[in-house]
């Protein structure tokens, strides 16, 4: 496999300006398939601007990002999820009276379309058990 192939995830030139105000800029980054990374710095630094970008939940102002070798930059969010690329927030919203499995369950229940079915039996979404 050549090197360029085992790029996974890269960005060129990636820039965020707010109205004058430059919270990114000219961001270059290859992470390899496999590897582990971290973006740190101080708070203001943009770190999370960073990863909105990347996860294409702000449009970059300029540059580009690539993902398995696909070009994204004018992906919308949900098309990016759907390849994988996603992320996590330090907040989690978890339901405590429930277990994992049902937590889980909730954030797979979407794709059965009955999000906001709450007057259905619990025994309409065990479909979902498997993969959960």
């Amino acid at each position: 496999m050549s090197p360029s192939a085992d790029i996974i995830l890269e960005t060129r030139g990636l820039t965020k300006e707010f109205k004058g105000f430059v919270a990114v800029s000219d961001v270059g980054l290859k992470v390899r398939r496999g590897t582990i990374h971290a973006l740190i710095g101080p708070n203001g630094a943009g770190k999370t601007t960073c990863f909105n970008l990347i996860t294409k939940f702000l449009p970059p102002t300029a540059g580009t990002i690539s993902y398995k070798g696909r070009d994204i930059t004018a992906a919308s969010p949900d098309a990016v999820a759907r390849l994988g690329l996603v992320r996590s927030f330090q907040i989690s919203a978890v339901f405590p009276h429930l277990s994992v499995l049902e937590n889980v369950r909730v954030a797979l229940q979407r794709a059965l379309g009955t999000s906001y079915h709450f007057w259905r039996s619990e025994r309409s979404v065990e479909v979902l058990n498997g993969r959960a």
